[in-house]
């Protein structure tokens, strides 16, 4: 995609939104904080979008995500309790619907855990499917790096007591 006005930059966004939202959860932790952070990505890519000619959107984008988090982060020492679900929404869900609530809220508190860089490389390899490389692009650094990172991340969360569980049950 080839940023050429003010209207391609609007079905961008009606077309990118709900997935950058996603990515955006995944490094947050929270719903709100997501949708916050993707505006403020937005805005600050919509500034630059008639200079974007040359380069990939949809790269340029996470790019700008991951480092707006990044700087969220570095703002934010203050620590968080993340509940990615209120009280309420477990009660008004269907039985089933808790216990899935249940298990995003176990892992969303997991990854929260996490080095920002470990978190990030996570979601963009296996919550947005994206190659090593394509992870590389985005993040700046080595494919090296990637693996490292993808690979003392997922052992933390196999560590991660709340998700001992869970690794048990599938081996």
């Amino acid at each position: 995609m080839t940023p050429d006005g003010p209207e391609d930059f609007d079905e961008f966004v009606a077309v990118y939104w709900p997935r950058l939202v996603r990515i955006a959860h995944m490094l947050t932790g929270d719903f709100h904080e997501a949708e916050d952070l993707v505006q403020v990505t937005l805005v600050k890519v919509y500034a630059q979008w008639r200079r974007l000619s040359h380069v990939d959107i949809h790269v340029y984008v996470r790019q700008a995500l991951i480092n707006n988090n990044r700087s969220r982060l570095r703002k934010k020492r203050v620590a968080q309790l993340l509940s990615p679900f209120t009280p309420e929404a477990i009660h008004r869900s269907h039985p089933g619907d808790a216990e899935a609530l249940e298990h995003r809220a176990v892992l969303v508190q997991a990854m929260s855990a996490l080095p920002a860089r470990q978190r990030a490389v996570l979601v963009l390899r296996y919550w947005d499917d994206m190659s090593e490389q394509d992870v590389a692009a985005i993040l700046n650094c080595s494919v090296g790096s990637v693996k490292t990172h993808a690979h003392r991340g997922l052992r933390a969360l196999r560590a991660h007591p709340e998700l001992a569980s869970y690794t048990s049950a599938r081996s």
